[in-house]
């Protein structure tokens, strides 16, 4: 099966709240992207709502095709916006007030109760759950424990599911950014370093039994070879796609993004 694309139209949303405009609309640009063949669509509702707005995430749910994902931070605001929408998938994702975009994965070492106690919030409204996460093996680890739902062993300390239950965190979504940032500066050593991270990452996530997906900060340069990770079944991509977009516009943007997705000799 090819690699799936889900765009994140938060950038769209950012150049229509610079000016408080009714244009760029977000939902426009999705409706764009699945003509060109996107799979879905993403959009990361912030507390702060600097960009992606409710009255978005309500007109996307109505038009969204595919997959609609919202990134959330496991927060009760953000739980309660999610069991009004319905997306098909949340994304766990941390978040800070002054931080620019995403700085890193969740930290589940300390943030895994809150995690927990959203995950299976959101699996007993049938919302799929995935979670931002570092290529890091710990990280992996303990996102397994919760995913099933505590019990004895289990990290979250809560119940377990029932028998026959989905696992309350279905997904895992690896964190680019290292190995992104590594490809913009040339550095085909680093590149190396953060790319042999990822795989290790991949294998142990599928070994564990989560969906695959990865994102943040991919261009047409740098997707390939995470396209190509064994078990890869989607990519989040934003800002790259919408400032080619600026150039060549949603449907060429992503028919290139796409195109790039499928030369796996990156």
């Amino acid at each position: 099966m090819p690699v799936r694309l889900s765009l994140n139209v938060d950038h769209v949303a950012t150049l229509r709240q610079a000016r408080r405009a009714p244009y760029p609309d977000p939902v426009e640009a999705a409706r764009l992207a699945e003509a060109a063949g996107a799979a879905g669509i993403t959009a990361h509702v912030r507390a702060d709502r600097r960009h992606i707005q409710d009255a978005d995430v309500e007109r996307l749910r109505a038009a969204v095709r595919g997959k609609l994902n919202l990134e959330l931070a496991a927060t009760p605001e953000m739980m309660t916006l999610a069991a009004a929408v319905r997306p098909d998938q949340v994304t766990l994702v941390p978040e800070r007030p002054e931080e620019i975009t995403t700085e890193g994965g969740l930290d589940l070492v300390r943030q895994q109760e809150q995690v927990a106690a959203a995950a299976e919030r959101l699996a007993r409204a049938g919302i799929a759950v995935s979670a931002f996460v570092d290529p890091d093996a710990q990280q992996i680890e303990i996102l397994a424990r919760l995913a099933g739902g505590g019990g004895t062993g289990g990290a979250g300390g809560g119940r377990s599911r029932p028998p026959g239950a989905p696992p309350r965190i279905a997904g895992i979504e690896l964190n680019t950014d290292a190995y992104t940032k590594a490809a913009l500066a040339g550095e085909p050593a680093a590149v190396e370093r953060e790319l042999r991270q990822l795989r290790a990452a991949a294998a142990l996530a599928r070994e564990r039994g989560f969906h695959l997906y990865a994102g943040h900060g991919l261009t047409v340069a740098s997707v390939g070879a995470v396209a190509a990770l064994p078990g890869m079944e989607e990519l989040n991509i934003g800002h790259a796609l919408i400032a080619r977009a600026v150039i060549v516009g949603i449907p060429g943007a992503v028919r290139e993004m796409l195109a790039a997705m499928g030369d796996r000799q990156g």
